[in-house]
C-alpha cells in the first residue's frame, strides 16, 4: 500500500506540469482569438484525465487505508471532498464544446485555474501540506 500513496503523492507533479503547460496554451489562445484544434482539446482532456487517476488512486488510498486501520479523520474526509470537486471542475470545459473558440479558450482556462486552486486547498488539508 505504500508504494500506492507514494505513487498518489508524486503524480501530482506531473497534473501540475500538465496544467502549466494548458494554462500557457489556452490564455495565449485566448489572447491571439486562435482557433480550437484537436491538440487543444486533447490538452484540455490530458489535463482531466491526470486529475482523473489521481483522485482514483487518492480514493484507493482513502477507502483502503480507512477501512484498514487508520479510519477517516475529518482531515482526509476534508481533502478528498476538495479533490472530488477538482476533478468534476476539470471536466466542466467539455460544457463548451459547441461555443465560439475565445470562450473555449478563456472558459477552459479559468477551469483549469479553478481546479489548481482547488487542487492546493485540498493538498493544504493534509497534515504537512505541500511538503508531503
Amino acid at each position: 500500500m505504500s508504494t500506492l500513496i507514494i505513487a498518489h503523492s508524486h503524480f501530482r507533479w506531473l497534473v501540475i506540469l500538465v496544467a502549466a503547460v494548458a494554462i500557457v496554451k489556452f490564455a495565449i489562445g485566448w489572447y491571439r482569438g486562435d482557433t480550437f484544434k484537436s491538440m487543444d482539446r486533447g490538452l484540455a482532456a490530458g489535463f482531466s484525465g491526470t486529475v482523473d487517476l489521481q483522485a482514483t488512486l487518492g480514493l484507493i488510498v482513502f477507502l483502503w487505508d480507512g477501512f484498514t486501520g487508520a479510519g477517516f479523520p475529518m482531515y482526509r474526509i476534508e481533502h478528498a471532498t476538495t479533490m472530488i470537486i477538482a476533478a468534476v471542475v476539470a471536466h466542466l470545459p467539455a460544457r463548451w464544446k459547441n461555443a465560439a473558440d475565445k470562450v473555449r479558450f478563456r472558459n477552459t482556462l479559468f477551469c483549469i485555474l479553478g481546479a489548481l486552486l482547488l487542487i492546493y486547498v485540498g493538498v493544504m488539508r493534509l497534515p504537512g501540506g505541500w511538503t508531503r
